[in-house]
């Protein structure tokens, strides 16, 4: 007669080493341009600045004072800070639509190192952004000055106008961020992120006691206006920015990371 043995449980080392911090974050930074939607958001942030600069070019012909370092890195921002933010809100939708959270977070369980991997991410493109717009701006002021007459190709800028737009860039991508991170789907962020703040610029402009009590305060396209030049925004600018921001990304964001680390993935 021939007994069974059973075999007890093997010795599983359940402690394994963290994945390193920077691993996660050139995961996610792969994420935001190696997709599909990324890859064309990507190309389409090259070909609007292009178009951007060849028209800016053309048409200040008569006026070459405009041909300036300044305004053509002013200029050079817009495309960035309207596709950006929607490549940072797919980063975070992505993982929920495509049902990769299944993967990322079985590799990675404690989820908020993840999240903080995803806003490194983002507010590193939004880095990357203003320095590609100088290099642009740079580019554009040399072909200005070579093909128009002075003040046309003058170099002169401020340190404000960088660190200006380096804000107004960080400020859209933690909006998108925000919204992403609280709704978990791409259409509705997307949604969320241009027509919540177009309405509520809207009520501003038509309702003046509205912009001169509230609006002022938390109408993101007031408060983000003062930085979009080249001049030090003043005190009381400042602090309409912060409170905008408390409302329309601090408040967003902590629910949304909240309710990351606590839905069910599916």
């Amino acid at each position: 007669m021939t007994a069974t043995t059973l075999a007890g449980p093997s010795d599983v080392d359940l402690r394994r080493p963290d994945i390193p911090f920077q691993r996660l974050v050139a995961v996610e930074a792969r994420k935001l341009v190696d997709t599909r939607a990324g890859f064309w958001l990507t190309a389409s942030i090259g070909a609007l600045s292009a178009i951007v600069l060849v028209v800016l070019l053309i048409a200040n012909h008569s006026e070459p004072e405009n041909l300036n370092f300044a305004d053509i890195f002013g200029l050079m921002n817009v495309p960035t800070a309207i596709i950006l933010p929607v490549m940072a809100i797919l980063l975070v939708t992505a993982e929920w639509s495509q049902r990769t959270a299944l993967t990322t977070f079985g590799m990675e369980p404690r989820r908020e190192r993840v999240i903080l991997a995803k806003l490194t991410v983002a507010i590193g493109s939004g880095i990357a952004a203003v320095a590609l717009a100088m290099v642009l701006g740079a580019f554009g002021t040399v072909i200005a000055g070579l093909a128009y007459a002075d003040p046309a190709g003058s170099w002169s800028f401020t340190l404000a106008g960088v660190v200006n737009s380096l804000i107004v860039q960080i400020f859209g991508l933690l909006l998108g961020f925000g919204f992403a991170a609280l709704i978990l789907n791409t259409p509705g962020s997307i949604v969320a992120y241009f027509a919540l703040p177009t309405a509520l610029s809207l009520v501003t402009e038509l309702v003046p006691w509205f912009k001169d009590h509230i609006g002022q305060w938390i109408d993101t396209t007031s408060t983000n206006a003062p930085f979009q030049s080249s001049e030090w925004a003043a005190g009381g600018e400042w602090a309409r920015l912060i409170v905008s921001a408390l409302i329309w990304i601090a408040l967003p964001l902590t629910l949304g990371i909240y309710r990351v680390i606590r839905t069910e993935v599916k």
